[in-house]
């Protein structure tokens, strides 16, 4: 330890005091902004191993530790790296690349010592930047991003002007003034250069749950999932929103029971791998359309109301009311679908094979609830059967809670006998069970129910706390029959909402004391959520969304009606335009910085005169200050002198025009030339002989 911790740098130790204290200061502090980001996706060592190196870099440069040596350094490489190696068990994508890549930019602090160094790191943040917009695409998080380069570019101008008075504060002017001439044909290249897909793509994530439905159910499952605020998506309707009792956002049918945990019977098929579009469904809405942002779930499912067809080619109809992405949403998708008259069902019927697939049950668990079913089924028709059940849930003593009991064995019966408390898919499973052994063909089908209204009524927002379960019961002459014991039991929550429904226990968001949503009493609080929730609606549908589709639908409404190769041919016009205006403006920079180049010409022969004629040029001594000491050792050009100092300041603080600073560099000259004839007068009169005077 003694050669990595000391006091102050020996002699001869190799420096790090190349690279300005300041410029490595922002340096560091870009990088901690960019690991923001990216803070519930890294693992926790990762993140600790960051703050560590770097705040290892920065104790180096303040003399209080040594940067190690060449060996020290390959055993810490080979340390983390190990540990990398084995935390990823082998999952290689995007994202566990993009975490070795952050390991690497941490290993890079410990060999950043010279400004060669610095400038590879500089140029290494900013692709970390871009590697940011892979997994988190708010507005909030892309200011932040765009704050940390702002920071890398202020570190760039102190690492080269290091001593310049008020640095910071001209840099972030200089940042400024750029940004303003920059930001103009960024918008136009960002509306009109044209959007094609990659010609090749893989998937973002590691196959970690995201916050999220899942394709299989356990009892408490959805009741662990109400208890997350987090965005599902967002729907905009081009007529008016369903009421809320009808919004069944379906996603998922789970048809096989295996002891406790509901499971889809068929895993979903292969899918090669390719690239969802995210812009599916452009153009103005259709009265009986809606448009969907879903939030990355890294599954293929999307949810849709009953009776609707897909509008837009990014996802396709896997039947039974279900529709399906051709690979894992791993980013905010956007897709269409289109509500149409409900299909006709009294002509179909179930295939045996269907029919015995919706009425499996396992071994012979749960005997209370198989005599239930069997009690309901011989005094009762199949829908008096379903009538009956819900019947009983509405009037005996069930309640609906956050809180459930854990189940015992046989826990449908524990629910439906003793307990008698639990949540939607506690009952949903229970009624599916009842449903099947006494005969009715009967599945699950998980989803969201609900949605609130986002700012202004523009849309609705679905939240995890929306999850919901439910039944679907087969009854002939009618087919599938939507069936929801929650709406028996807790009329409430399907009518308005979970807040309501769970008002009186107070078991609404109980655990995530930070979201916004639990303080539904302060209107101050959810009228702030809910415009910044819209300012990012409004950011993911214009900015993040706006590819192929959404270009091509606004080029269309420009006139002449504007297709791919005309947007080619305004790219390269917008292209060659602003290199022309940035030509034409570094010419006149140039122009302008060889006049004044004159100017300082004249002025720097000045002070070369000075210096031959004994008098020095001071360091931080202004023009004034040196024409009087020049009028004091040579009275001869006082007077010159004076004029061509004032002239100086004269340059200086009126900001001239490029003609004018011609003027003044031609007026300089013919003074500085006058000077020059008078103190050769005056070296000629001082060396003259006298002739002698007679009285």
């Amino acid at each position: 330890m003694a050669g990595i911790f000391r006091g102050r740098t020996p002699a001869g130790a190799a420096s790090t005091d190349s690279i300005p204290g300041a410029a490595l200061l922002w340096l560091i502090g870009s990088f901690g902004l960019l690991l923001l980001p990216q803070w519930n996706r890294l693992p926790w060592w990762l993140i600790a191993a960051c703050v560590v190196l770097a705040g290892w870099r920065w104790l180096a440069q303040t003399g209080r530790v040594r940067l190690p040596g060449r060996w020290l350094r390959t055993g810490i490489m080979l340390v983390l790296t190990g540990v990398y190696i084995g935390t990823v068990e082998g999952r290689f994508t995007v994202d566990t690349a993009a975490s070795f890549f952050v390991l690497a930019v941490g290993l890079k602090w410990l060999e950043t010592r010279s400004a060669r160094d610095f400038y590879v790191l500089f140029f290494i943040l900013v692709y970390l930047s871009a590697v940011n917009f892979l997994f988190k695409q708010d507005i909030f998080w892309a200011l932040l991003t765009f704050g940390a380069i702002g920071c890398l570019l202020i570190g760039l101008q102190i690492l080269n002007a290091p001593d310049l008075p008020g640095s910071l504060k001209s840099g972030w002017k200089r940042l400024g003034l750029l940004l303003v001439k920059t930001l103009p044909v960024v918008l136009l290249l960002f509306m009109f250069f044209p959007r094609m897909a990659p010609l090749w793509s893989v998937p973002l994530v590691s196959g970690e749950a995201r916050s999220g439905i899942s394709d299989s159910m356990r009892p408490g499952d959805i009741s662990n999932l109400a208890q997350s605020s987090e965005r599902a998506f967002r729907v905009t309707f081009g007529g008016p929103a369903p009421e809320y009792r009808d919004r069944y956002w379906r996603g998922l049918i789970l048809d096989y029971l295996d002891g406790e945990t509901w499971r889809q019977r068929d895993a979903e098929p292969f899918q090669r791998p390719g690239r969802v579009a995210v812009d599916g469904g452009v153009g103005p809405l259709a009265s009986n359309q809606y448009d969907v942002l879903m939030e990355p779930t890294d599954q293929r499912w999307a949810f849709s109301l009953e009776n609707s067809v897909a509008a837009s080619d990014n996802v396709f109809d896997a039947g039974e009311d279900l529709f399906r992405f051709r690979r894992p949403a791993d980013s905010a998708v956007r897709y269409r679908l289109a509500l149409e008259p409900g299909p006709v069902q009294a002509r179909q019927e179930l295939s045996p094979a269907m029919r015995q697939r919706y009425l499996q049950l396992p071994g012979e668990a749960n005997p209370q609830a198989r005599a239930l079913a069997s009690e309901l089924a011989g005094a009762h028709a199949p829908v008096q059967l379903v009538n009956a059940l819900m019947t009983r849930f509405r009037e005996q003593e069930y309640y609906y809670t956050l809180r459930p009991p854990v189940m015992p064995r046989d826990g449908i019966d524990a629910l439906l006998f003793d307990e008698k408390r639990g949540f939607c898919a506690h009952y949903a499973g229970a009624a599916t069970f009842v449903f099947r052994a006494a005969g009715i063909p009967s599945r699950v089908v998980i989803g969201y129910q609900g949605g609130d209204a986002g700012a202004g009524d523009d849309y609705l927002i679905v939240r995890q706390y929306d999850a919901h379960a439910w039944v679907e019961v087969w009854l002939d002459g009618r087919g599938w029959v939507r069936v929801d014991p929650t709406a028996a039991i807790a009329p409430s929550r399907i009518e308005f909402g979970l807040r309501e429904a769970m008002e009186e226990e107070g078991s609404f968001l109980e655990n995530n004391l930070t979201s916004p949503q639990r303080y539904g009493d302060f209107a101050m609080l959810q009228w702030a959520s809910l415009q910044m929730d819209r300012i990012n609606y409004h950011w993911q549908r214009w900015v993040v969304g706006y590819q192929g589709q959404s270009q091509m639908d606004l080029m269309s409404r420009l006139p002449g009606g504007i297709g791919l190769r005309e947007l080619g041919y305004i790219t390269a016009g917008l292209v060659g335009f602003a290199l022309l205006v940035a030509g034409l403006v570094s010419a006149l920079s140039m122009r302008r910085g060889t006049r004044q180049d004159g100017f300082r010409q004249v002025v720097g022969a000045w002070h070369r005169l000075c210096e031959q004629v004994g008098v020095p040029v001071r360091n931080g001594e202004t023009p004034g200050a040196l024409a009087e000491r020049m009028a004091r050792a040579r009275p001869a050009i006082s007077e010159t002198v004076r004029i061509f100092a004032r002239t100086v300041n004269s340059h200086y603080y009126s900001a001239p025009t490029a003609t004018q600073a011609d003027e003044d560099a031609q007026r300089l000259r013919r003074l500085l030339k006058t000077m020059k004839r008078q103190l050769r007068r005056g070296h000629e009169t001082e060396s003259a002989p006298r002739t002698p005077q007679h009285d």
